[in-house]
């Protein structure tokens, strides 16, 4: 099993969800604060990958409910000052392991990647795993 570095939003429901599914499959979790950490703009690319630059944002933050901000119509380098003075835009978790990172928790990725609990796997599919838990909140990432 894998030791997972975990960065979340610390008291995120849906974090604390994800972590447990990591932890039920065995792996050791390393949780830490997205929030706190010092990011620079090589570190975040190295999670985000060949992902499309509007998958790395958080589309519960705030100021992209608000409309303030529209990841489709802004290139890369904004996107990083934007995320590096407000780590509340940047989509979690984010993931390193085995010399891999990721952004996101898609359960059928994590799986391939390092391996679920086959009944979670199952449970999981079909389901968003990035769902806010807050009751009448809407069905993507949270912002809070």
């Amino acid at each position: 099993m894998a030791t997972v570095v975990f960065y979340e939003k610390p008291g995120c429901a849906n974090n604390a969800r994800q972590k447990l599914w990591l932890a039920n499959a065995g792996h050791r979790v390393d949780a830490r604060s997205l929030l706190d950490e010092p990011w620079t703009r090589e570190r975040l690319l190295e999670f985000f990958g060949d992902r499309p630059l509007a998958e790395w944002f958080n589309r519960a933050a705030p100021r992209i409910k608000a409309g303030e901000i529209v990841p489709e119509n802004i290139d890369a380098e904004s996107a990083l000052s934007l995320m590096l003075a407000e780590p509340l835009l940047i989509r979690r978790p984010l993931m390193e392991a085995d010399g891999r990172r990721a952004v996101g928790f898609d359960a059928e990725a994590v799986d391939a990647w390092l391996g679920l609990a086959p009944r979670m796997v199952e449970k999981l599919a079909g389901t968003n795993p990035e769902g806010c838990l807050h009751p009448g909140a809407p069905d993507d990432r949270c912002g809070r």
